[in-house]
């Protein structure tokens, strides 16, 4: 298993494909996915990642601020942040709200929609991957909206034979397993991250220049999938075979910060998202980020936050 997706693993992403759809030019929807979208098939989760994958025709879709995506058949569009975009055959139509227009399903099959003026068609699955948790540094990192084709991917083959299965289930009246439907969703984001850091100028520092490199990707992996582990430099050294001078500089070159710096940060946002979630009691959540003693706890969340975690989350 890669680094990228050993940390995917360490956000617990889920997801599946929650609406068939099919569009004939002219047409113009705007689309912002819900939590409650995802509770037919989980707890209302945190933080949505929306993807829209086209089975047929075309379409645009565009981000206010962002140049406009144009997609075509066998090609994914993925938005990282749940941003509310609009999907159209054609640039500078006035799109109508998506929510006025779904079709409930008949038993388990997935809602529809049908609409649009009888020319083109497009027809496109949409589906959303979540999460438990608020914040992650590989989704703050990635652009608003990333597209990617499945046909050039590492998993291409199981790709599109998951598609053609649902695809198949959706013809028949059935909902694909939800099993399936989550593998996919979780293997089209693993293309689109890999597709676009593949794209990054080799001069770029960052956190995906960092998860890129083989060895600072593992570290990071570790990282992220062990946060209460008692780290140190010489261990995480150790882990991917560097020695402690040459894994430092190179993890500070990519990422920009040194490891236990590093480290540090994401315990504390970690903390801080457990805060503000009200999940457990200071010592509980001390202790589930990776610090011995509440003491410790709370000196090192002062000294990033300027108040201590109990103070913060009274305020908060």
């Amino acid at each position: 298993m890669d680094a990228l997706s050993q940390v995917l693993r360490s956000i617990r992403l889920t997801g599946g494909i929650f609406l068939e759809a099919r569009f004939t030019a002219p047409w113009a929807v705007r689309s912002q996915l819900t939590p409650q979208d995802c509770t037919p098939y989980m707890a209302a989760p945190a933080q949505i990642l929306a993807y829209h994958f086209v089975i047929g025709g075309r379409l645009v879709c565009e981000v206010e601020g962002e140049d406009a995506l144009e997609i075509g058949a066998g090609e994914v569009i993925l938005l990282p942040r749940n941003d509310s975009h609009d999907l159209a055959s054609a640039i500078g139509l006035t799109p109508i709200t998506a929510d006025g227009l779904i079709q409930a399903p008949d038993g388990e099959g997935l809602a529809r929609i049908s609409h649009g003026g009888g020319g083109e068609e497009t027809h496109l699955v949409c589906g959303f991957l979540a999460s438990e948790d608020t914040f992650h540094p590989l989704i703050a990192t990635l652009p608003r909206m990333l597209k990617i084709d499945i046909r050039r991917g590492a998993s291409r083959d199981w790709v599109e034979a998951s598609v053609r299965f649902a695809a198949r289930e959706m013809a028949n009246g059935r909902f694909a397993s939800s099993d399936i439907m989550s593998r996919l969703s979780e293997l089209l984001f693993v293309e689109a991250v890999r597709d676009y850091a593949s794209s990054l100028d080799g001069s770029q520092s960052g956190w995906l220049a960092g998860l890129s490199d083989r060895q600072i990707g593992q570290a990071l992996a570790l990282l992220h999938g062990r946060v209460e582990a008692p780290w140190t430099i010489d261990k995480l050294a150790g882990e991917v075979s560097m020695s402690r001078s040459a894994f430092v500089d190179r993890f500070t070159s990519l990422v920009g910060l040194p490891p236990i710096k590093y480290l540090t940060q994401w315990r504390l946002g970690l903390a801080r998202e457990k805060l503000r979630s009200g999940r457990g009691s200071i010592a509980q959540i001390a202790h589930a980020v990776g610090y011995d003693s509440e003491v410790a706890f709370n000196r090192a969340f002062k000294r990033e936050f300027g108040q201590p975690p109990a103070r913060w989350r009274d305020g908060y």
